[in-house]
């Protein structure tokens, strides 16, 4: 069993904390609270930042993606083909292309990321909490 010195954490986080799971840092959502960053946003974080205002990286920051264009985050330069394919961006066209970019934009940069459906959803259902 692990024991924690949890000053400031909420309930959720330190069962998160006592369970393994390393609470998210950085972009708080509406409320103040800050939902706990799941294990599978491993696999995007090299690339993707998710701090609400913060800079792009490799790939354009992801705070508020959900409910928005493709192509439209200020300040990056997009692939020709996802700048045209322009989908919405929403749980169902968010899990096809993690699952593989080239079948919503082909030609596009992101690279195929091999992805299980519970880690897609995990990373979908944490990205629709950064509001």
């Amino acid at each position: 069993m692990k024991y924690i010195l949890a000053a400031g954490l909420t309930g959720a986080a330190i069962v998160a904390a006592v369970a393994g799971v390393a609470p998210a840092v950085g972009a708080a959502v509406q409320g103040g609270a800050t939902p706990a960053r799941p294990a599978a946003y491993a696999k995007c974080a090299a690339c993707h930042s998710v701090v609400r205002g913060g800079p792009n990286g490799v790939g354009p920051n992801l705070f508020g993606v959900v409910g928005r264009r493709a192509a439209s985050a200020p300040k990056y330069n997009y692939s020709p083909a996802l700048a045209k394919a322009k989908p919405t961006w929403n749980r169902q066209t968010l899990d096809r292309y993690i699952a593989d970019p080239n079948a919503v934009a082909s030609g596009g940069k992101m690279p195929k990321i091999p992805t299980t459906p519970a880690e897609r959803a995990a990373i979908i259902n944490y990205l629709s909490a950064l509001k």
